[in-house]
């Protein structure tokens, strides 16, 4: 099978919901990390042969193929072709995915996965309104006959993953604590200068508290009473992009490209959709088994902190060592700009290699009905 490669990364800054990005629309969002990509690689962009690009809410401003217009709103040939996939939260990990198959099945040598959210122009959901409301159900027959009327959601998962695992409100916020310590040291230090391309005046990712207490946390409702979840131990509604550029080894060598890292392994797993959020275990297994590699022959992970449980339990079975997880701070501190989650924890994890040094690097994140990616590469 031929090899793909990762020659190129990077991401906007992630933005707050009311913050300066939030006025940007979802397709400029798109074309600005795709035009800095192009410039970064120096790649022909008549060369590419596919956008991939993740979105969850396409309504709206993020309707009618984004990946297609955020390509031609950044002045790119037309000769290009984009599609836009819809795997929840992990929309963009799927077209990194999607990307580097192409190239492994030698039927494509340049593709770009990227991924566009834009949570404060399209509100989380906002896709999911037409049924209710026209008094449709959003589940059909099928689905009720298999799992009853029972609450499908998020932050009900989050909760039923707490009472599975035993952990209690005071465990979630001493994570959140530290995500936002790891996260503000990292900000701070300039770690995240190289992949962020600056956009709208805003250099930094926004969401970041540095100044957040364990003493605040402890003053926030639960989101319903008896619950151990709160809105601290909870990723951040944002905005923000990423692209990437997967490439062969044809393309390495017709193009002059310089490879970041390997894809190493593409796994991808269903669980329990009441649960929703505990797929990454299973599929963290079955990548390393397949990869013939152990946990602690990964370096860096990056798991996406959707909820503080989800990293918690992933710890827990895996055995993995929490230093090297998520070692930058997460989406509990610097938000989760759902469709485009998945591009730019990939490319915060091919960066962060480099800077340390380590050898292989995992990605995995939960996502609606249940599910998990898990993507392992190996820094070049």
């Amino acid at each position: 099978m031929a090899e793909a490669y990762i020659v190129g990364a990077v991401r906007t800054p992630v933005g707050t919901r009311k913050g300066a990005l939030a006025a940007v629309h979802p397709a400029d969002l798109g074309a600005h990390v795709l035009k800095e990509l192009v410039r970064r690689t120096g790649v022909d962009a008549a060369a590419v042969e596919d956008v991939i690009m993740g979105c969850v809410s396409q309504v709206g401003p993020q309707a009618l193929d984004l990946a297609r217009t955020a390509w031609l709103s950044a002045g790119l040939p037309e000769t290009t072709a984009g599609v836009t996939i819809d795997r929840q939260c992990g929309s963009s990990q799927q077209a990194v995915h999607f990307a580097a198959q192409g190239v492994m099945s030698g039927t494509q040598d340049l593709v770009v996965a990227a991924g566009v959210e834009n949570m404060g122009m399209v509100p989380m959901g906002a896709n999911a309104r037409f049924a209710v409301d026209n008094d449709i159900p959003v589940y059909g027959e099928g689905w009720t006959e298999r799992y009853g009327a029972q609450e499908i959601s998020q932050f009900r998962g989050a909760q039923l993953m707490c009472e599975k695992w035993g952990y209690k409100r005071a465990d979630l916020e001493e994570y959140a604590l530290e995500s936002h310590r790891r996260a503000a040291e990292a900000r701070d230090g300039g770690r995240f200068d190289k992949e962020i391309a600056p956009l709208a005046g805003v250099a930094r990712d926004e969401g970041v508290r540095p100044d957040t207490s364990l003493e605040k946390m402890a003053g926030l409702r639960p989101l319903r009473e008896g619950w151990a979840i709160t809105a601290a131990v909870a990723s951040q509604i944002s905005v923000g992009a990423s692209a990437l550029l997967i490439a062969s080894e044809r393309a390495v060598a017709g193009h002059g490209l310089t490879p970041l890292a390997r894809i190493v392994q593409l796994s991808l797993v269903g669980d329990d959709p009441v649960y929703m959020l505990t797929a990454p275990i299973p599929a963290t297994r079955i990548a390393l088994e397949k990869s013939g590699l152990g946990i602690d022959d990964i370096d860096v992970t990056e798991i996406n902190e959707a909820f503080a449980p989800v990293p918690l339990a992933w710890i827990e079975e895996t055995g993995a060592d929490p230093a090297r997880v998520n070692p930058n701070g997460g989406a509990i501190a610097l938000g989760h700009p759902l469709g485009a989650t998945g591009a730019v924890l990939m490319t915060k994890l091919v960066h962060e290699l480099h800077r340390t040094g380590g050898r292989y690097g995992l990605q995995t994140m939960c996502e609606g009905g249940g599910q998990a990616n898990v993507t392992v590469i190996e820094r070049v």
